[in-house]
């Protein structure tokens, strides 16, 4: 792709942006009403914290009878309920991040033409500035994938001849080319690191526009480029599944304060990318599979639920695997009852396990998921529910599809590069001296009825 055209906001990104600032305005008077900030100051001067969102919205509590009670825990893009959204794309036999991409960024859930359009959008943006592989990635390349991604992300800025225009046309289509370019770097970066710091030979395909998201990352990953169809959803749905979760999560907040200071959406997405990277944030499902590992090095029958108990205990106590004293997996920081991402996918891992052969793995994760709740009321005093996150299955199917383990939180992080632009886009919107009067804030849950039904 030539500068000038990686560069130009096209007429099409200039009236989707239009979309944007439809969808992403937040009732001014909510800021006073709830005595929330705006950026990172005061009208004193004084540093604050921001936030309130339209994007996404976690529940893990309902009141009843005045009272607020812990309940299976909910997660709604937009006002649409993540689940039905699955639900959706499975009974079409379709793809779903891109779909998701569109409602987070847009507000709606594209019609078929919609997405026909958006989808080629993306494909046309899913080549990387001329020689920028061989004279970015290639050169010193970083054996922490994270950091590699984020160098990436930063060179582009000098590829881009408006990277400080901050309009929302502009910032969108810096957006989109992110989004679509994010597979591409971070599976780019994976082989230089593997060529230059392992030995192993260094395969470069290059991406296929009419391919998915998902599709496009296990094509340009494996040397002979073959997946099976299973293979291309369960990677899709992890995608959906953590493309977004709230302004409050470590990454997203670090957008939003970013970008109050007004800096350019290279710099920003950077950011958050340093905020994903931390061991606390976007590298968990790691810690999930190394403790399995160990698990399964110390219990010979996957069936003796005595001894996964035993271990459960050893881990709480300090005696196993890392001696961090957690079960990791288990547990979420909002949800108590149950994690509705983790739900939904569990659903599905069950299918690639027995294709994949791994059934006794399963179950071992399966008993896992059912005793630890127990084991850790036991051991712990809790004040609620413990229930398995969506890390505590991401990561097993990550090893079944043969991911290396350095790209789990590059995965994590094409994911959430959706969340994030919508993020971004939504505090320059609300930050912009063109917000229309106020308006009343729409929060009815929108029945999700598949892409020609609404």
């Amino acid at each position: 792709m030539k500068t000038e055209d990686f560069s130009k906001v096209t007429p099409q990104i200039f009236a989707l942006s239009q979309y944007c600032m439809r969808c992403d305005q937040i009732d001014p008077n909510l800021y006073t009403k709830n005595d929330v900030k705006r950026g990172l100051r005061d009208l004193n001067g004084k540093g604050v914290v921001a936030g309130l969102t339209e994007i996404s919205e976690v529940c893990s509590s309902c009141v009843i009878d005045g009272q607020t009670v812990p309940c299976d825990g909910k997660l709604y893009y937009r006002g649409v309920d993540v689940e039905d959204i699955v639900r959706g794309y499975i009974h079409d036999d379709r793809f779903g991040f891109e779909e998701v991409v569109y409602l987070l960024l847009f507000g709606y859930l594209p019609n078929k033409d919609e997405l026909s359009d958006f989808n080629k959008l993306l494909g046309s943006y899913r080549s990387l500035p001329t020689s920028f592989v061989r004279d970015v990635i290639l050169k010193a390349p970083s054996p922490d994938m994270m950091n590699a991604l984020a160098r990436s992300v930063l060179m582009l800025y000098s590829y881009d001849e408006n990277a400080d225009d901050i309009s929302i046309p502009n910032v969108l289509r810096q957006c989109l080319q992110l989004i679509a370019l994010f597979p591409q770097l971070s599976v780019y970066g994976y082989q230089a690191s593997s060529y230059y710091h392992d030995g192993q030979s260094l395969i470069i395909h290059a991406p296929d526009p009419n391919l998915s998201t998902a599709e496009n990352i296990l094509h340009m990953l494996r040397p002979d480029s073959k997946y099976t169809h299973l293979e291309a959803k369960l990677l899709d749905m992890s995608l959906v599944l953590h493309a977004e979760h709230g302004g409050g999560n470590n990454s997203s907040f670090t957008t939003h304060v970013v970008t109050s200071s007004g800096t350019d959406t290279y710099s920003a997405i950077s950011a958050a990318l340093g905020s994903l990277k931390g061991p606390k944030h976007g590298g968990a499902n790691i810690k999930v599979v190394r403790m399995f590992e160990d698990m399964k090095r110390n219990i010979k029958d996957y069936s003796d639920e005595k001894a996964i108990c035993d271990y459960l205990r050893a881990l709480l106590h300090k005696q196993a695997f890392d001696r961090a004293g957690l079960i990791y997996g288990m547990g979420h920081a909002v949800y108590s009852l149950s994690d509705p991402r983790a739900r939904v996918f569990k659903k599905f891992v069950e299918k690639l396990a027995l294709e994949k052969g791994r059934m006794d793995e399963f179950q071992l994760y399966s008993s896992v998921e059912r005793l630890a709740p127990l084991i850790i009321s036991e051991e712990r005093k809790i004040y609620k529910g413990v229930s398995a996150n969506v890390d505590f299955y991401s990561g097993f199917v990550y090893s079944m599809l043969d991911l290396p383990p350095q790209l789990f939180t590059p995965i994590f992080a094409i994911a959430r590069i959706a969340g994030w632009s919508a993020h971004r886009i939504e505090e320059l919107v609300n930050q912009s001296k063109i917000i229309r009067p106020a308006y009343k804030a729409i929060h009815e849950r929108i029945e999700y009825k598949g892409l020609n039904e609404r």
